[in-house]
């Protein structure tokens, strides 16, 4: 059942993403190109720029921005969602950790660049190495023009039973 393939090499070589890609689309599955996120000298947003156009022209149909090691700040988190929804024109995802504490800053700023998708978690199930609680991020955004239409409290009725799970 699982429909969307997140495709990425943590060496960010998109040599290495070209066959999952094309079986991915042979069997009708979304395939989703990721750029793994880093920092270093020739880890540059030019970079990044680069990769998703080539994984656009190797039949992605999204693009994931996966911050495994959260080292993405908020300003960065801009200017990349910025600057890869103008050079791709398909949804792009980002995929944050809350390890530097710095994730529901993240995602609020990649909003307001224009992301299309975000990864969150159940509070219960969210921070530390996980990700931005779910209730705190559509709470952060009801009644704006990012407004998700998610129903806070059946999403607390969830968070209740995902509190139990934790318990054990």
């Amino acid at each position: 059942g699982i429909d969307i393939i997140r495709i990425f090499d943590a060496l960010n070589d998109v040599r290495n993403l070209e066959v999952a890609i094309d079986e991915a689309n042979k069997q009708g599955a979304h395939a989703s190109g990721t750029i793994c996120f880093t920092t270093s000298p020739v880890h540059t947003l030019e970079k990044n720029v680069q990769m998703v156009k080539e994984l656009k022209s190797m039949g992605v149909q999204s693009i994931c921005i996966k911050d495994m090691a959260a080292l993405l700040t908020p300003y960065e988190t801009e200017g990349l969602v910025r600057d890869l929804k103008q050079a791709v024109s398909i949804p792009v995802q980002l995929h944050t950790h809350y390890t530097s504490g710095l994730a529901s800053m993240c995602i609020m700023k990649g909003v307001e660049a224009g992301v299309d998708v975000v990864d969150t978690a159940m509070s219960p199930l969210a921070l530390g190495t996980s990700h931005a609680p779910t209730e705190s991020i559509v709470a952060a955004l009801q009644g704006t023009e990012y407004d998700t239409g998610l129903d806070l409290v059946l999403l607390n009725e969830i968070r209740e039973y995902f509190m139990g799970l934790r318990k054990k």
